[in-house]
């Protein structure tokens, strides 16, 4: 996997306003916030997408969504929050580290896009 910026941020080289952090994840306030509260959640191992996580990945994949139970419970998002995986280009990734996105602080609408 190439050097990305998320990278980085796991290495603590590039600045980041870390909320929660483990040995397998980190989660971090998004600089360009699309909510009033966008907090995103990666895994310290290398998966450039989510259609690259493979079989062996599959209690990171667990412990990724539950992390994002606890952050997002801790932001105080009790009226609830979206999750989203953008996964490739046409899925609108545009940072090749898997991430997910948790968005909330407001009513969300649907379509989304």
């Amino acid at each position: 996997m190439s050097e990305t910026i998320f990278s980085k941020i796991i290495r603590k080289e590039i600045p980041a306003d870390i909320v929660y952090e483990d040995e397998l994840c980190l989660a971090f306030n998004d600089i360009s916030p699309q909510a009033p509260v966008h907090i995103l959640v990666i895994p310290k191992k290398p998966i450039p997408k989510l259609a690259d996580a493979e079989s062996p990945d599959h209690a990171l994949m667990g412990h990724l969504l539950l992390t994002v139970k606890r952050v997002a419970e801790q932001a105080g998002l009790t009226n609830g929050y979206r999750v989203v995986i953008n996964s490739g280009a046409d899925g609108g990734q545009t940072v090749d580290h898997l991430h997910l996105h948790i968005l909330g602080g407001r009513a969300l609408d649907w379509p989304p896009g």
